[in-house]
């Protein structure tokens, strides 16, 4: 089984966000960019389902040269190869095509994302694949099973869960349970040195969106601490600060 992992580079989730620009721009200065945690989830079941011969894992990243940090963390985990388009990632179109571009060239049997990029939290890729490659895409799936010629994967809906059977290629966007993230160990820190990381140049894709600004979350407010045993002073407060009784 051959098996494609979308990676995205993203800042820490401890990182103090600025913009600078006229608040247009992200300010990188300082920050630590991680591997996006679902991102790891998705390359952790992918592993499991090659382990053992079973098939190959490439990596995919749609980022500059500052990105090749958290792909070799996606290859000393236990990634095959790895592939980085060479362009800053404009938004989740752009990488989507981008993305695209490569499979239609390469085909694979499994396309795998994050649920999300925890940085704009769009949840767009994964769609945006199945659609541009005609494939079948499901997102947030909680559980993957992977048999000869079709998968079962399984996700929360209001009120239970749906279970779908697929068959491959597919698209699927990876969620908490699926798989537990794996630690790189030294075995694989020192192989993913020597492990394939290949370049390519953009394709060119017409520009849908454009960022106008950026706005960081309103203060949060005081805090007022009120007595378990002092309903009277709660009410009080609800009703003469917050206005909500």
């Amino acid at each position: 089984m051959k098996i494609l992992v979308c990676v995205s580079n993203v800042p820490d989730t401890t990182t103090k966000i600025t913009f600078t620009d006229n608040n247009t721009q992200f300010n990188t200065n300082g920050v630590q960019f991680i591997l996006n945690p679902y991102d790891e989830i998705a390359l952790a079941r992918a592993i499991e389902l090659t382990d053992g011969g079973k098939g190959t894992v490439t990596v995919i990243n749609v980022g500059e040269a500052n990105t090749d940090a958290t792909i070799r963390k996606a290859l000393a985990i236990g990634a095959t190869d790895a592939v980085r388009v060479n362009a800053k990632p404009h938004d989740a179109w752009f990488v989507a095509y981008q993305i695209a571009q490569y499979v239609k060239a390469n085909p694979f049997d499994l396309i795998l994302t994050g649920r999300e990029s925890i940085d704009y939290n769009g949840s767009k890729v994964a769609g945006m694949l199945g659609e541009l490659l005609d494939l079948p895409s499901v997102s947030i799936i909680k559980k993957l099973e992977a048999g000869d010629s079709e998968a079962t994967v399984e996700r929360e809906i209001e009120g239970g869960k749906e279970v779908l059977t697929i068959p491959y290629p597919f698209v699927a966007g990876a969620a908490e349970g699926v798989a537990e993230p794996k630690i790189p160990n030294m075995r694989g820190i020192m192989a993913a040195r020597t492990k394939p990381l290949t370049v390519i140049e953009p394709a060119e894709v017409k520009t849908l969106s454009e960022i106008v600004s950026y706005e960081t979350p309103a203060p949060r407010g005081q805090v007022t601490l009120v007595s378990a045993t002092d309903t009277a002073k709660l009410v009080e407060l609800l009703h003469a600060e917050a206005r909500v009784i």
